[in-house]
């Protein structure tokens, strides 16, 4: 089945819908946004400081918010390729900048809508450029609140969620970019969280210390069928997850997904893994934490479209420790992950940064990044300007992998400024 317009639609949800129940012949003039930062720079960024309207008891709009982010970052790196030859690459990129709106109206339903808004392809092959301007959707989603439309529930929260989301699997993935400890993802986290942003219906609660989530997805790829918007032309996939608060100071999670798409079939499959499980815990004290995280999956053979040598399963470990230098100001934070394969390419590295661009054309041999086992080390310092509204960060990463043609090895520096509102 195909669906038409559907970017038109989602945009029209987002920045129309607000305007309509504003247009009501009972609404109450706009009420002035209150001064809650009392001339403080970080307190107003940090206070979402692009709510626009804010009232709960108004039937028709409850509340309007502009959001932002913007992160920049440089790299440089040395490496040592499976023939022993060496290289050296230096990046600086614009790697995210999003706006967004949220909305809240007729007191049960929710827009979502944010938008990539720069498209930075300077890092693939060092000739690129920067374009600012429409790129993609991020997120563009309507929400219903299904706990408040019932009313005596056992949950504290319950919604619905349709449209495109992110798709999250795994401890480093639930952690939004504005307030990850490194500076990339690791590399296994990466591989099963891939920055999806499927089409999907989503149901998510509370219910004292648990939380939960069940969804359903398209496994159509963006631009397959219907451009970003992709429900419903091919297979699905089916996620679960749920997490425990044991105390203040612990938290586990487990989330399971499984992926029904069969290419040999015609199915597009949005992931290069047929299924993979996670099991995670975050432990947070005052001056110092830890998070810890197993993920098994299988990659699915043919049936997901992967080629020999990149079928069977994979398994990896992240070890996260940090803590405080400075309290909420310097922040140390390590990180150790190890991923490995069954198969001879079972698993890769980060694109970011390790697959040097100059394979094919100075020589440089990784074998694409894949190989069957990974090591990586991680030593950075966070620095908080406004928390993690405005903060720079910077890191040190190692890595070793070995390949089918042999092992090679990359260290590389990093450098990230991060702000949002």
């Amino acid at each position: 089945m195909k669906y038409i317009h559907t970017k038109k639609i989602s945009l029209a949800l987002a920045l129309g819908l607000p305007g309509l129940a504003i247009a009501g012949p009972d609404m109450a003039p706009m009420p002035p946004v209150e001064e809650s930062n009392n001339g403080n720079f970080c307190e107003w960024l940090q206070n979402k400081p692009g709510t626009i309207w804010k009232e709960k008891s108004n039937p028709y709009l409850q509340e309007i918010q502009i959001d932002g982010r913007m992160q920049f970052q440089m790299a440089h790196l040395n490496g040592s390729d499976v023939n022993g030859q060496d290289w050296d690459e230096n990046y600086n990129e614009f790697r995210r900048f999003r706006l967004g709106v949220k909305t809240k109206f007729l007191q049960y339903f929710s827009v979502k809508a944010v938008w990539d808004l720069v498209d930075d392809t300077r890092r693939s092959n060092g000739a690129g450029s920067v374009n600012w301007g429409y790129k993609q959707f991020d997120e563009a989603y309507v929400g219903f609140d299904l706990g408040k439309a019932i009313g005596d529930t056992p949950f504290d929260s319950l919604e619905l969620k349709f449209g495109r989301q992110k798709y999250v699997l795994g401890q480093e993935a639930r952690q939004s970019s504005k307030n990850i400890l490194t500076v990339e993802r690791s590399a296994i986290s990466n591989k099963v969280y891939g920055s999806y942003r499927p089409t999907g219906l989503t149901l998510e609660g509370e219910s004292g210390p648990w939380a939960f989530q069940g969804s359903i997805y398209s496994t159509t790829v963006d631009g397959a069928d219907n451009d970003e918007f992709n429900w419903y032309q091919d297979a699905l996939i089916y996620y679960i997850g749920a997490g425990y608060k044991v105390n203040d100071e612990l938290s586990l999670f487990a989330d399971y997904a499984y992926n029904a798409a069969d290419v040999v079939d015609g199915d597009n499959s949005v992931m290069d893994y047929a299924w993979a499980t996670s099991i995670s815990a975050e432990y947070n004290q005052d001056s110092w934490g830890l998070n810890a995280e197993f993920i098994y999956g299988d990659n699915g053979g043919a049936r997901v479209g992967n080629a020999a040598g990149r079928r069977a399963g994979f398994y990896g470990i992240i070890l996260t420790p940090h803590a405080w230098i400075i309290k909420d100001s310097l922040q140390w934070v390590g990180q150790y992950q190890y991923q490995g394969s069954e198969d001879a390419e079972g698993v890769r590295i980060n694109s970011r940064y390790g697959r040097s661009r100059g394979t094919g054309v100075n020589g440089i041999d990784v074998n694409s990044g894949r190989g069957d086992s990974h090591n990586s080390f991680y030593t950075g310092l966070n620095y908080y300007i406004c928390g993690d509204a405005a903060k720079i960060m910077g890191g040190i990463e190692y890595q070793t992998m070995d390949t089918p043609k042999g092992e090679f090895d990359t260290l590389t520096y990093l450098l990230a400024f991060r702000t949002y509102f």
